[in-house]
This record gives C-alpha cells, sequence and structure tokens, in this order.
C-alpha cells in the first residue's frame, strides 16, 4: 500500500477528486486538519508528499520526518520556493507542469492586446474627460514575439499568437523544438532575440541562472516601443531596471504578473518602485492562472504524476536540484 500525504488544505470536492483518481492502492492523508502526533505520523510513513508551499505547510522538525519519502510532487508549476538544503538528497522532486500553461497563455494575450490598444491609459483618459480619437495604437498582426521560456505556457501562448499573425521567437535549454517557430534557440541567444522582438513573453523558471535576467543592459537592447510581459517569476528581472526603464522611455510598455514580494512568499505584497504611477504599465496580482475549474484540473495533473512515479513511469516535471541549490 502506497501512502500519500497532502500538505495543503482542500476543498471536500477536491479530497473526493484525489482518492478517486487513486482508487484503493493508495491511502492518503489530509493532514492540515490532523493534530500534532497524527501529523508527525502520517509523514513517517508517507512515500510520497503532495504539497503547495512547502516551507509554510511543515515545519523544521516536521521535514526531518520524511526518512521514507521518494516523491514530492509540486501542485504548483515553479519550484523556486523549496527549502532544498532541508530535503533529503534522494527524494525526487516534480514540478505540476503544463497544469495552467492554457489559462495563463490566455493572461499573455490578454496583456499584449491591451498594452498594444492602449485600452487601459485611453480608459484613464476618458474618465477625465479626455476624448482623443485621433491618438494611434498598434496592430499586434506581424508582430515577433520572443518567448522566453518554451515550454508548456510558451507553446500555449504560441498557439494562441500565430492566428494573430505573429512571428515566434523561442528560447529554452536545448534550442530544439518540433514546434511552429520562426527561431529556436537557448539564452546565449538572448540579446538575439531581445533585440528582435515587439514582444517579450518570460515564462521560465527562476533559477540559479535565470535570477535577475533582465536587466539595465538586457532592457536596453530591446526596442524602444516593445513590450514585455512577465508570467513567470518577478525575481526574473531586476525590479529597480526595470522601473527606470518604463519610467524613462514611454513607449515602452510593461505586463507583470508576478511580482518580486508576494504573499506566497513574504506574506505580503509591496514593491520598491512606484510602478503602478506609470501609465506605461499594466498589472495582475500573480492571477493569471486562477480559473474556473483549475483547482480540479491542477490536481487530476499532480495525481496523475504520482500514479505515473508509483507504476514506474517517467515522471513529469523532474525539478533538477543543482539548478536551484
Amino acid at each position: 500500500m502506497h501512502n500519500l500525504v497532502v500538505t495543503y488544505k482542500v476543498k471536500n470536492e477536491i479530497r473526493d477528486l484525489t482518492q478517486s483518481l487513486l482508487g484503493s492502492s493508495a491511502s492518503v492523508s489530509f493532514i492540515a486538519e490532523m493534530q500534532p502526533q497524527e501529523r508527525k505520523q502520517a509523514l513517517a510513513h508517507a512515500d510520497v508528499i503532495l504539497t503547495w508551499n512547502l516551507p509554510k505547510e511543515l515545519s523544521k522538525d516536521e521535514l526531518d520526518l520524511l526518512g521514507n519519502t521518494r516523491l514530492i510532487q509540486l501542485l504548483s508549476a515553479g519550484a523556486d520556493h523549496l527549502p532544498y538544503a532541508e530535503l533529503s538528497p534522494n527524494v525526487l522532486i516534480a514540478s505540476n507542469v503544463g497544469a495552467y500553461a492554457a489559462p495563463m497563455a490566455e493572461h499573455v494575450m490578454a496583456m499584449l492586446l491591451a498594452l498594444s490598444k492602449n485600452l487601459v491609459r485611453e480608459h484613464g483618459n476618458l474618465s477625465r474627460g479626455e476624448f482623443n480619437q485621433a491618438r494611434l495604437n498598434r496592430m499586434v498582426s506581424n508582430m515577433a514575439c520572443g518567448i522566453i521560456g518554451f515550454g508548456a505556457i510558451g507553446k500555449a501562448a504560441a498557439a494562441l499568437m500565430r492566428p494573430f499573425g505573429i512571428k515566434v521567437l523561442a528560447v529554452n535549454t536545448s534550442g530544439r523544438t518540433e514546434e511552429n517557430v520562426d527561431f529556436i534557440g537557448t539564452l546565449d541567444d538572448l540579446e538575439q532575440v531581445l533585440s528582435s522582438s515587439d514582444v517579450v513573453v518570460l515564462s521560465l523558471p527562476l533559477n540559479k541562472r535565470t535570477r535577475n535576467l533582465i536587466g539595465k543592459r538586457e532592457l536596453s537592447w530591446m526596442k524602444d516601443d516593445a513590450i514585455l510581459i512577465n508570467v513567470a517569476r518577478g525575481g526574473i528581472i531586476d525590479e529597480a531596471a526595470l522601473y527606470e526603464h518604463v519610467k524613462q522611455n514611454p513607449d515602452f510598455k510593461a505586463g507583470i504578473d508576478t511580482w518580486w514580494i508576494e504573499p506566497f512568499s513574504h506574506n505580503a505584497f509591496r514593491t520598491d518602485h512606484p510602478f503602478f504611477s506609470l501609465p506605461n504599465l499594466l498589472g495582475s496580482p500573480h492571477n493569471s492562472a486562477i480559473v474556473v475549474g483549475i483547482s480540479e484540473e491542477s490536481t487530476r495533473r499532480a495525481v496523475e504524476n504520482i500514479v505515473r512515479f508509483w507504476n514506474n513511469e517517467q515522471v513529469r516535471g523532474r525539478v533538477q536540484r543543482e539548478d536551484y541549490q
């Protein structure tokens, strides 16, 4: 009998879905509702952990109980928040790759269209009584989009862009893809992609190599009227550099869904610069993936990956620890 421990609080329908997907092949413990001694017993016998925000859900003493754990399956797609130093090197870690790609791709398109058409700025102008029908906005047709991080999210965004006639310049780790793109390269090609793109989408993991990947130099490579959209992690962009660039270049636009200080990791939201005073910035509260039914979809994908692990099949979303430690 396999033992799965779910570390975060779930609704009854998610509990039922998890148990129905596993059937009688595993026992499931939802420890968020357990007393301390029960939690310890469940963790000590767990061979798989399903977690949302592990550092907040388990104490240091509880992490030490995971001696029998062979897999930590994340509900999230990102893995930058894990306390790697406190986890056994023998534990396999898997992110929930692809679970949120479809709604996040729609969010990218929404930001791209809103910024291209100056919708937020013109709404504000109308609210102040300014009616300027002659002010130009942009067509997205024939734009070139650099997608930095061509995984599930990047591919889903590209699929929505193609019907608009947008060219796709993709960057991934291998420099290869079977997708229909106009260019494929690696981060070694970053300058070429940034300088050639009308819009740049960041959809790659935050790790040692990508932290502050987009700074003052990289922003200077971009076109004066480019659009930068970040649905990945705030830390991929240098915050101060972005603020100064957006402030000093009124034709440059930024759509930011992920921020540097967020409740998930810091228990609060704040920015160190007055981004929301800038008319060429559009923000959202890291909710690009939050749509009706996403809890069920993300749970289904995560549990299916756990079953693959138990069946000795290929596990999706394997996390390479060396990218983070």
